[in-house]
């Protein structure tokens, strides 16, 4: 029977980790984007699943190239490809895995059901994305926003980040990392649109909802953005465009931000919807900066989780 060599911690939510952890986490991703391919292999003869019920490229790729460059297998495990695509219980899957791998990566639907994997595996269990919450692409950028702003930007209190769109699992989870790390967060969403608002009072008046972009983006150091409809949402796509109408990360709602202000967006984008092909491709945009840090934060992340060092 494999299994990690230490206490089992999961990895569901940016609040699982402290802010010490979090940090040292930040700087850790740094130094594996430093060591790149010829670094050392703490997971060697490790076995990762992924579990995934969403369709994925980044995250996916950087899951499996991340356990390969750790010494570690990864083995894809899609719903067509398992007994859970044909009703098998979660609970069973959980136990069964766990007595095979050291770890699942899970990309799934309801957060409710990644809780319930994570209570049945006998192993560390990371969130790949839910619809709550996608904690592995925050890593990522909090690690971008630290190479342009400098390794204590996003624990600076004066750090202004927008985001502007959708209140989804992404704006879920900036909401998160601003109750861990402090720094200034305006979301603007238009009505009916809000991020879950227990995670905005548990930022304690660091984080505001407001309907304007331009509210959000005056001043700010980052601006961020997601598709309008994310995976799941596709039936709501036509309403969402007219909700959204004007909520588009543009030049001119750039010209409010900081003038070194960088864009990030976790992609795929919809070019001309939620962000301007100009943007995207511009001087401000980090963007394919933010999606190669994924690998490097995950990279980090495994190693928190599961190296015996």
């Amino acid at each position: 029977m494999t299994g990690p060599t230490r206490q089992k911690r999961d990895f569901l939510r940016i609040t699982d980790l402290s802010r010490e952890e979090l940090a040292e986490l930040l700087e850790r991703a740094a130094e594996w984007k430093l060591l790149g391919k010829g670094g050392p292999r703490p997971l060697e003869r490790m076995s990762l699943g992924l579990v995934f019920e969403k369709a994925s490229t980044r995250t996916r790729v950087s899951f499996q190239v991340g356990a390969h460059q750790l010494g570690a297998d990864a083995v894809m495990l899609s719903p067509r490809d398992t007994q859970l695509g044909r009703g098998e219980p979660i609970k069973d899957t959980a136990r069964v895995l766990s007595r095979y791998l050291d770890a699942l990566v899970v990309r799934t639907f309801e957060h409710a059901k990644l809780e319930e994997m994570a209570h049945y595996a006998s192993v560390p269990v990371v969130n790949a994305l839910t619809d709550a919450s996608h904690p592995c692409q925050i890593l990522a950028d909090l690690l971008t926003v630290s190479e342009r702003f400098g390794a204590d930007a996003p624990r600076r209190a004066d750090l202004q980040v927008a985001w502007i769109g959708d209140g989804n699992n992404m704006a879920n989870s900036w909401l998160e990392a601003c109750a861990v790390l402090g720094f200034t967060l305006r979301l603007a969403c238009p009505a009916g649109y809000d991020p879950d608002p227990a995670l905005v009072a548990r930022c304690a008046g660091k984080a505001t909802v407001v309907r304007t972009p331009r509210e959000a983006a005056r001043g700010a150091q980052v601006v961020n953005t997601d598709v309008w409809a994310s995976m799941g949402q596709e039936a709501e796509a036509a309403e969402r465009q007219r909700r959204f109408a004007g909520f588009i990360v543009d030049r001119a709602l750039l010209a409010e931000a900081d003038r070194a202000a960088i864009v990030l967006h976790c992609l795929p984008a919809h070019r001309g919807e939620e962000i301007a092909e100009d943007v995207l491709e511009g001087p401000q945009s980090a963007v394919f900066d933010e999606a190669e840090n994924r690998l490097h934060a995950q990279k980090a992340l495994l190693e928190l989780l599961l190296s015996p060092d």
